[in-house]
Protein backbone atom coordinates (compact mmCIF):
# COMPACT_ATOMS: atom_id res chain seq x y z
CA UNK A 1 0.00 0.00 0.00
CA UNK A 2 1.61 3.27 -0.88
CA UNK A 3 2.40 5.69 1.82
CA UNK A 4 -0.24 8.66 1.01
CA UNK A 5 -3.06 6.13 1.22
CA UNK A 6 -5.02 6.30 4.23
CA UNK A 7 -5.34 3.15 6.59
CA UNK A 8 -8.63 1.61 6.04
CA UNK A 9 -10.98 1.85 9.06
CA UNK A 10 -12.06 -1.49 10.82
CA UNK A 11 -15.17 -3.13 8.63
CA UNK A 12 -17.92 -5.50 9.18
CA UNK A 13 -20.07 -7.43 7.07
CA UNK A 14 -23.95 -8.27 7.57
CA UNK A 15 -26.14 -10.35 5.52
CA UNK A 16 -28.16 -8.56 2.92
CA UNK A 17 -31.48 -8.36 3.59
CA UNK A 18 -34.30 -8.17 0.72
CA UNK A 19 -34.87 -4.31 1.81
CA UNK A 20 -31.48 -3.11 0.84
CA UNK A 21 -32.05 -3.99 -2.48
CA UNK A 22 -33.46 -0.41 -3.68
CA UNK A 23 -30.17 1.37 -2.25
CA UNK A 24 -27.98 -1.27 -3.59
CA UNK A 25 -28.94 -0.85 -7.09
CA UNK A 26 -28.77 3.13 -6.74
CA UNK A 27 -25.20 2.37 -5.27
CA UNK A 28 -24.58 0.66 -8.15
CA UNK A 29 -26.13 3.50 -10.66
CA UNK A 30 -23.67 5.64 -9.23
CA UNK A 31 -20.14 3.63 -9.15
CA UNK A 32 -20.86 1.88 -12.41
CA UNK A 33 -22.02 5.55 -14.15
CA UNK A 34 -18.89 6.65 -15.84
CA UNK A 35 -17.25 3.29 -16.88
CA UNK A 36 -21.18 2.78 -18.55
CA UNK A 37 -21.19 6.22 -20.12
CA UNK A 38 -17.05 5.51 -21.83
CA UNK A 39 -18.31 2.50 -23.43
CA UNK A 40 -21.49 4.18 -24.58
CA UNK A 41 -23.96 1.58 -22.59
CA UNK A 42 -25.22 3.92 -19.46
CA UNK A 43 -28.87 3.94 -19.15
CA UNK A 44 -30.12 4.44 -16.00
CA UNK A 45 -33.23 2.45 -16.15
CA UNK A 46 -31.47 -0.98 -16.98
CA UNK A 47 -28.49 -0.08 -14.57
CA UNK A 48 -30.73 -0.28 -11.72
CA UNK A 49 -32.92 -3.29 -13.21
CA UNK A 50 -30.29 -5.87 -14.04
CA UNK A 51 -29.20 -5.40 -10.48
CA UNK A 52 -32.74 -5.66 -9.12
CA UNK A 53 -33.57 -8.80 -11.24
CA UNK A 54 -30.07 -10.66 -10.26
CA UNK A 55 -30.25 -9.81 -6.77
CA UNK A 56 -29.47 -12.73 -4.00
CA UNK A 57 -29.87 -11.73 -0.55
CA UNK A 58 -28.74 -14.78 0.54
CA UNK A 59 -25.21 -14.16 -1.28
CA UNK A 60 -24.86 -10.47 -0.31
CA UNK A 61 -22.99 -8.79 2.31
CA UNK A 62 -22.85 -5.36 3.10
CA UNK A 63 -20.22 -3.37 3.83
CA UNK A 64 -20.34 -1.30 7.27
CA UNK A 65 -17.57 1.10 8.63
CA UNK A 66 -17.99 2.51 12.32
CA UNK A 67 -21.84 1.92 11.40
CA UNK A 68 -21.90 3.94 8.27
CA UNK A 69 -23.10 1.59 5.14
CA UNK A 70 -20.12 1.60 3.00
CA UNK A 71 -21.12 -1.02 0.24
CA UNK A 72 -21.45 -4.19 -0.53
CA UNK A 73 -20.31 -7.51 -2.04
CA UNK A 74 -22.05 -10.72 -3.20
CA UNK A 75 -19.88 -14.17 -3.15
CA UNK A 76 -22.44 -16.72 -5.34
CA UNK A 77 -21.54 -20.31 -5.39
CA UNK A 78 -21.45 -21.85 -8.51
CA UNK A 79 -19.91 -25.43 -9.29
CA UNK A 80 -16.71 -24.79 -10.65
CA UNK A 81 -16.42 -21.01 -8.82
CA UNK A 82 -17.33 -18.79 -6.59
CA UNK A 83 -18.54 -15.91 -8.02
CA UNK A 84 -17.58 -12.14 -6.67
CA UNK A 85 -20.33 -10.00 -7.93
CA UNK A 86 -22.26 -6.84 -6.97
CA UNK A 87 -19.02 -5.39 -5.24
CA UNK A 88 -19.93 -1.73 -5.28
CA UNK A 89 -17.70 1.29 -2.78
CA UNK A 90 -19.69 4.23 -1.98
CA UNK A 91 -17.27 6.85 -3.38
CA UNK A 92 -15.84 8.32 -0.15
CA UNK A 93 -14.44 4.70 0.50
CA UNK A 94 -12.75 4.03 -2.05
CA UNK A 95 -9.58 4.15 -2.67
CA UNK A 96 -8.84 4.39 0.96
CA UNK A 97 -7.79 0.07 1.29
CA UNK A 98 -11.59 -0.59 2.07
CA UNK A 99 -12.15 -2.80 -1.40
CA UNK A 100 -8.81 -4.48 -0.48
CA UNK A 101 -9.58 -5.25 3.08
CA UNK A 102 -12.87 -6.52 2.03
CA UNK A 103 -11.62 -8.87 -0.49
CA UNK A 104 -8.83 -10.06 2.00
CA UNK A 105 -11.29 -11.12 4.10
CA UNK A 106 -13.65 -12.51 1.34
CA UNK A 107 -10.93 -14.58 -0.21
CA UNK A 108 -8.73 -15.51 2.60
CA UNK A 109 -11.48 -16.75 4.98
CA UNK A 110 -12.78 -19.06 1.99
CA UNK A 111 -12.20 -22.80 3.21
CA UNK A 112 -13.77 -23.25 -0.42
CA UNK A 113 -11.20 -24.94 -2.85
CA UNK A 114 -13.25 -23.68 -6.24
CA UNK A 115 -11.58 -20.72 -7.81
CA UNK A 116 -13.22 -16.94 -7.64
CA UNK A 117 -14.10 -15.69 -10.41
CA UNK A 118 -15.27 -12.33 -11.61
CA UNK A 119 -16.25 -9.70 -14.34
CA UNK A 120 -14.86 -6.01 -14.85
CA UNK A 121 -16.18 -3.45 -17.25
CA UNK A 122 -13.37 -2.72 -19.84
CA UNK A 123 -11.13 0.09 -18.93
CA UNK A 124 -12.53 0.26 -14.74
CA UNK A 125 -9.80 1.04 -12.46
CA UNK A 126 -10.77 -1.93 -10.28
CA UNK A 127 -8.98 -4.35 -12.35
CA UNK A 128 -6.20 -2.49 -10.84
CA UNK A 129 -7.69 -3.80 -7.43
CA UNK A 130 -8.83 -7.50 -8.29
CA UNK A 131 -4.82 -8.51 -10.30
CA UNK A 132 -2.98 -6.93 -7.03
CA UNK A 133 -5.58 -9.60 -5.28
CA UNK A 134 -3.96 -12.37 -7.89
CA UNK A 135 -6.90 -12.15 -10.37
CA UNK A 136 -5.33 -12.80 -14.31
CA UNK A 137 -7.42 -12.28 -17.54
CA UNK A 138 -9.42 -15.39 -18.46
CA UNK A 139 -11.31 -13.99 -21.55
CA UNK A 140 -12.76 -10.19 -22.49
CA UNK A 141 -15.06 -8.88 -24.80
CA UNK A 142 -15.40 -5.00 -26.06
CA UNK A 143 -17.46 -4.35 -23.03
CA UNK A 144 -16.28 -7.01 -19.86
CA UNK A 145 -13.19 -8.58 -18.93
CA UNK A 146 -13.38 -11.93 -17.29
CA UNK A 147 -10.64 -12.93 -14.33
CA UNK A 148 -9.83 -15.78 -12.65
CA UNK A 149 -7.84 -16.43 -9.08
CA UNK A 150 -7.26 -19.14 -7.71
Amino acid sequence: MGLNRPVPADFSLRPALPSDAGWIAELRAVVMRADLERLGRWDPLRVRGRFLNAFQPEHTFVIAVEEQVAGVIAVRPEPDALWIEHFYLAPEFQGKGLGAGVLRRIMGGSKDHRPFRLNVLQGSPARRLYERHGFVLETEDPVDVFMVAG
